[in-house]
Formats: structure tokens, sequence, C-alpha cells
């Protein structure tokens, strides 16, 4: 079990599977009903981030469309269980706060070499730690 620091965002707790993207993500771009992305291209594409922890660089698009993706996925009960974002932005942070999804950055970079799709990772907000479990 290994421990990193970060910064934390919107504060919560999340244990669970980890997704890892190399490519910024919008939220408009996944059906609400599955968490399954379905931007062309997307290195996460056909791939649900529903209840796992969303490992990103950031978002991209409109501030509009990001906010109704992330609330289309809230609805369905699609939401990650927590974001661990390299570059956070406005909208990606106030749509977390108001959602209550746990999001952290500044993360020590030696996480970003450990962590691998699959994991299972425990984000402590709150506190600001990571743990690979």
């Amino acid at each position: 079990m290994k421990q990193y620091k970060c910064h934390k965002i919107s504060e919560g707790c999340a244990e669970a599977q980890v997704i890892v993207s190399k490519d910024h993500i919008m939220f408009y771009l996944m059906n609400p009903e599955t968490g399954e992305v379905i931007e062309k291209a997307h290195d996460l594409e056909g791939r649900s981030v529903a209840k796992k922890i969303l490992v990103f660089p950031g978002g991209k698009g409109s501030s509009v469309v990001q906010a109704d993706g992330l609330y289309q996925l809230n609805m369905h009960e699609n939401m990650p269980a927590a974001m661990i974002i390299q570059y956070p932005e406005t909208v990606l942070v106030s749509s977390a706060i108001i959602m209550e999804v746990p999001m952290v950055d500044k993360v020590d970079p030696a996480f970003y070499e450990e962590v691998k799709d699959g994991d299972t990772v425990k984000v402590d907000a709150t506190n600001g730690l990571i743990e690979i479990l």
C-alpha cells in the first residue's frame, strides 16, 4: 500500500477501481445511462467511468456542456466515485463540489508513474491523501 499527498478541491472519500485517461475529457460525450465514453478516438472510448476513480489531465469543451454532462451522469447515478485531475478548471471544480464528488489535484508525480488502470485506489480528498491498495 502506497500513499501519496494531494490537494483537496472537493472534499470526501472514495475507494474504487481506477480508470486512467491520457486524453482530456468532455463529460457531455458520455452516455449518462452507462457512464460510457462515446467520444470517437478517445482513449476511453467504449469504457465506463461510472463509480470508478477517474484519473485524467483535464476537461475540454464549453462550460455548459461540461456541467450538463456531469449533471446527466449524476442523475443516472453514473458519476465517477472520485476525480484525480492534473489541470482543474472552474466548471469542473464547481460541478464536483455541487455534486459532492471528491476531487483532488497537485498529486505527487510518483502516483502517475505507479497507478495502473484497474488498480483499487482510495481517495481521501478531505485529508489530502491517495492510497493505491
